[in-house]
């Protein structure tokens, strides 16, 4: 199945290679074909606004009939989960305590983690509250390091919830003897346990399901970005997240133009050969290098006619 048949699309690489240019022009062949689709922005640096010359920033904003984006802000997000952590919290913890523990939970708001569990939490929302208001979501996301990260977290966090609610069953049936009797006791953190564990369990079956999700990964034909992607499509494999898609960046135009260009090309087309060599696994699609930037949406267009829809893409 070729990837603009997926509802939900990750695309990741390294920094510089064009991931930002790729999510927007695929969002946008997207929607002109008819499909209602939203583009989100993970990345901190945020692009899409620049690229499509307007802002977006925290909420759904409409750039054309069936395109929309928004650009999560790590620092807003980090604040919410927060407030939901102190929300949770209310009636659980003794009145007294409420100001260190109000203390603490904002010392950890700098912690290292801290802006991934909330940009996670921000994501599964959006994958499980968002899916049946558009046809495709298409997820621009940060660095290689940090998508990798990103896109583990169910599973991490999956068997770290379990853990905590293992740990809080036993803590509750002991206060249930010593306390009540052995009745039932009410635990409102148990309750909020559970039901993050079965956000993290419905967005880990989504990304799983690759009828529904894809990945494309993004590179130049350079050693370093060669190098990471395989690396990284690796790493996913082993959470089960399998990439299927590369889009080859700024490929050199075929002309003769000096001896600095010729040698240029020479390297590059050994590059593009290790490329086919290594991702046998991938449909590959290959977009050449313009003389312009990508800052409009007729480069955009000219960028996207280069994203090939065909099911067997030519090598």
């Amino acid at each position: 199945m070729s990837i603009h048949h997926k509802k939900i699309i990750f695309v990741g690489g390294k920094g510089g290679v064009g991931k930002s240019t790729t999510s927007a022009a695929l969002a946008l062949k997207l929607s002109e074909s008819g499909k209602k689709t939203l583009l989100i922005s993970t990345d901190p640096a945020h692009n899409i606004g620049h690229i499509f010359d307007m802002q977006i920033g925290g909420k759904q904003t409409k750039i054309n009939e069936n395109l929309y984006s928004i650009e999560i802000d790590p620092a807003y997000e980090t604040e919410q989960y927060i407030q939901s952590v102190k929300e949770n919290i209310k009636g659980v913890v003794q009145p007294t305590m409420m100001e260190e523990v109000h203390r603490q939970l904002d010392t950890a708001k700098a912690s290292p983690g801290a802006d991934e569990a909330a940009l996670f939490d921000k994501l599964i929302s959006i994958i499980i509250e968002e899916s049946d208001k558009f046809d495709h979501l298409v997820f621009d996301t940060a660095p290689t390091g940090h998508t990798i990260r990103l896109l583990s977290l169910p599973e991490l966090m999956g068997v770290w919830i379990e853990g905590l609610l293992e740990k809080r069953q036993k803590t509750k049936k002991n206060y249930s003897q010593l306390l009540h009797d052995g009745e039932p006791i009410e635990d409102p953190i148990f309750d909020v346990l559970k039901e993050r564990q079965r956000r993290f369990k419905k967005a880990r079956e989504v990304m799983l399901d690759d009828k529904v999700t894809g990945f494309i990964f993004v590179l130049n034909p350079e050693q370093l970005p060669i190098v990471e992607t395989k690396e990284a499509i690796e790493l996913l494999a082993q959470y089960d997240l399998h990439v299927k898609t590369l889009v080859v960046n700024r490929i050199l135009p075929e002309q003769d133009e000096g001896q600095f260009f010729r040698d240029r090309k020479k390297l590059e087309q050994h590059y593009l050969e290790k490329i086919n060599e290594q991702f046998t696994e991938q449909q590959i699609m290959f977009v050449p290098f313009f003389s312009h930037d990508i800052n409009n949406e007729d480069q955009l267009q000219e960028f996207a006619d280069h994203l090939v829809w065909d099911e067997m893409l030519q090598r």
